[in-house]
């Protein structure tokens, strides 16, 4: 057994709690975590989530989560279990590049959130759902995955939330010194209940790198000393939180990627571009990095962990966007390239994402989805070794 592999956090949901999940999707005069909406909406998937924590631990997954089988989506299920936020179905969803890398597919629409009330993050859902999780995976090691401070700072900074007579905050300073009380009620929490791992999720970095034709930071016209200040705040309110963590005796890690969707990415970006921004600064113990694909770049963008020996770095070498296993050469050819920079203990192996970031998952069946996971498994056990 090896625990050189790891998964980012989501798993295929089972059809028997999709037809709960396309039901919340569909209606926003219902309350989270919906289980007073949906008769038998709790119990199957507190059942969907102990199966697949028993898969995980019988395919050798070192650190389990819940298959964020609990969420609707990576990143708003943690904002709605916030204190002070309303979600309502918006206009429009998140628009996402489809399979021809140049037309936009548009997501779900249930993203719209309205700060109706200070935010806070005590009595959380989240943590009622991870105390399951422990319960469920016994002497397994766990850990629970949220959106990163920035990344959630950054939509509602950009929202209409902001400002006017029933503003709760009139300004950015306000949001961001709000929010991050919010976070930190969640992580001591979190703490309190046994938890030592907590990952921050992030899909933002990348519009920070001006190869990045997607970003709208990226052209002609733009301020770029403007650009980099934001850049900074995001690190900034990340690593506040950070330290939080960690000074609770958590492992604190992170996941980034450029959109999850349906088998369908965001944009572009080099890891090179923002290696020292985002890679350099960020205060993480381990960092999921995506490298399954040409846009992240030269692996050399790793040259800024030299210099931090108890980084550990998971490279997402692996795809869960494809139905197919992946080529194994050219993983071994990536991780040798990146032993050469970064000791070949301190790095892990992963695909480059979730294989469901939202619920309805990407483009693959179950089946295949485990058998990636096997396959994942066996190349970092004849990579690294039995190391468990």
């Amino acid at each position: 057994m090896t625990d050189k592999f790891q998964i980012v956090g989501s798993l295929l949901r089972p059809d028997e709690l999709l037809k709960y999940k396309t039901q919340i999707e569909h209606n926003d005069d219902i309350q989270y975590p919906f289980y007073e909406n949906y008769e038998g909406y709790e119990k199957c998937e507190t059942e969907a989530i102990k199966q697949v924590v028993t898969k995980e631990i019988e395919h050798n997954l070192s650190v389990v989560t819940d298959g964020e089988f609990s969420k609707s989506m990576w990143h708003l299920d943690f904002v709605w279990g916030f204190g002070g936020v309303k979600r309502y179905i918006a206009d429009h969803g998140y628009f996402f590049r489809d399979v021809d890398g140049t037309s936009k597919y548009e997501t779900r629409k249930d993203i719209g959130l309205r700060i109706t009330d200070k935010l806070s993050g005590k009595n959380h859902h989240f943590i009622q759902l991870f105390q399951q999780l422990q319960d469920t995976a016994g002497e397994q090691q766990t850990k629970l995955c949220v959106p990163s401070p920035s990344h959630i700072f950054g939509e509602l900074s950009w929202s209409d939330n902001i400002g006017g007579t029933d503003a709760v905050y009139q300004n950015i300073q306000e949001l961001k010194e709000g929010l991050v009380i919010a976070y930190k009620e969640f992580v001591e929490e979190f703490a309190a209940v046994g938890g030592k791992i907590l990952q921050f999720d992030d899909c933002l970095w990348e519009l920070f790198a001006d190869d990045n034709p997607n970003s709208p930071f990226t052209g002609e016209n733009i301020n770029q000393d403007e650009v980099k200040g934001l850049a900074t705040e995001f690190i900034d309110i990340n690593n506040t939180v950070i330290d939080f963590g960690h000074s609770l005796g958590l492992k604190m890690w992170t996941h980034n990627c450029r959109g999850n969707y349906d088998s369908r990415n965001m944009g572009g970006g080099s890891y090179a571009k923002i290696a020292n921004l985002f890679l350099k600064q960020l205060k993480y113990d381990r960092f999921f990095l995506e490298w399954d694909d040409d846009r992240a770049g030269s692996i050399e963008a790793l040259e800024v962990f030299k210099d931090r020996p108890e980084t550990e770095i998971v490279l997402g070498l692996l795809s869960s966007k494809t139905s197919t296993l992946d080529d194994e050469a050219r993983v071994v050819r990536l991780l040798d390239e990146a032993s050469k920079i970064i000791d070949k203990d301190r790095l892990l192996l992963s695909h480059q994402c979730g294989f469901a970031s939202c619920d309805g998952g990407n483009e693959l069946s179950e089946a295949q989805q485990w058998a990636k996971i096997d396959q994942g498994q066996k190349i970092a056990k004849q990579y690294w070794g039995s190391t468990v």
